[in-house]
């Protein structure tokens, strides 16, 4: 069940493990599915008005975009048999798009023998599968913790409270997830000490074909790192519609600069890497992903103080991909199911 900004006062029960989740993207909808899939009462925390986060999919009139995540990659067994299971329900698709690398005009067609999937129509996809059976409420932003023996109670901004829980997991970013745990000093010196970069993401759609053998592009020594046809992925529409990343670096350095200036700078940049002259696009916009990569990612799973119950997850925490984020929701569930004395499940 999702549901939409609402006050709720539900208690911290004896009889049944309660728990919250702050943060709705893919490493927080994991763990919550997890929990609930075991059987706990879990309610989930988004400040944005839908799920998915990186992995969201950016709508603007007829077009769509996968403006942060662009793909995942599948290494780890576990999350082997979900993407299977996506493929098998047809949640998920191979993209076989033409990948290769370009720098100062010279393109490479060269393929490097990844397979890259997405979700279908969009990244979104997978969150908005994670997330339909879950109780949600968006649009509420969850601003401080409040800890009292055996339970903790949520707060928003305004100081009204947004229930109280047995167990609190904050799946946000570092920088954000820091200011509520600042009850747990481990967690919070753990936390503080990863560093996330930003990049600049601009969205483009052209009247006609650019005529590039490419679908997807590794842009070296510019500005640019990354160019895709996001209308070559399996279940989009026809429109010659592309995403442009910058590096973290040089969005790093003009983070707080004008959305047209950037996006200007990104096509330059675009043409010059593969040799075209330039296209005015019919359509533009820029975005910026303030907490895009992690510097420094832990490599430790999840974060867990189980004096206060209270943990934290997110791909800085295992490494700085869907899979990582998959990880370490995972992670997360195994050290709360693995707290309980009577619901153990699997120490992850």
């Amino acid at each position: 069940m999702n549901t939409s900004k609402a006050k709720t006062t539900a208690p911290a029960r004896a009889d049944q493990l309660s728990v919250a989740v702050v943060g709705a993207g893919i490493s927080g909808l994991f763990a919550a599915r997890t929990l609930a899939d075991h059987g706990l009462e879990v309610r989930v925390f988004e400040k944005s008005r839908g799920p998915g986060g990186r992995s969201s999919t950016r709508r603007e009139g007829e077009f769509s975009f996968d403006h942060g995540a662009q793909y995942f990659t599948v290494q780890d067994d576990r999350f082997r048999l979900y993407v299977d299971s996506w493929i098998d329900i047809g949640l998920v698709h191979t993209w076989q798009g033409r990948i290769g690398t370009a720098a100062g005009g010279e393109v490479n067609l060269k393929g490097d023998g990844i397979d890259r999937f997405v979700g279908v129509p969009g990244m979104s996809a997978v969150a908005g599968h994670l997330a339909s059976e879950l109780d949600i409420v968006y649009q509420t932003e969850v601003r401080g913790i409040e800890w009292a023996p055996n339970h903790s109670l949520l707060m928003e901004d305004s100081g009204e409270g947004l229930g109280s829980f047995n167990v609190v997991i904050v799946a946000m970013p570092p920088e954000q997830a820091a200011a509520l745990l600042v009850g747990s000093s481990n967690l919070t010196k753990q936390v503080q000490s990863v560093k996330m970069l930003p990049t600049w993401a601009v969205m483009a759609v052209f009247d006609r074909s650019l005529n590039l053998e490419l679908d997807g592009v590794f842009v070296h020594d510019s500005p640019l790192s990354w160019a895709a046809r996001n209308s070559s992925k399996p279940g989009r529409s026809h429109h010659e519609c592309w995403v442009l990343h910058g590096t973290q670096e040089w969005s790093l350095l003009h983070s707080e600069e004008d959305e047209e200036e950037i996006s200007a700078v990104l096509f330059q940049a675009f043409f010059e890497a593969i040799g075209s002259k330039s296209i005015q696009p019919i359509f533009a916009k820029a975005h910026r992903w303030r907490f895009a990569l992690a510097a420094n990612p832990l490599k430790v799973g999840c974060l867990w103080d189980v004096k206060l119950r209270l943990g934290a997850c997110g791909d800085w925490c295992h490494m700085s991909r869907i899979e990582g984020a998959f990880l370490s929701g995972l992670a997360m569930a195994g050290r709360v199911l693995g707290f309980l004395p009577s619901k153990k499940g699997p120490k992850i």
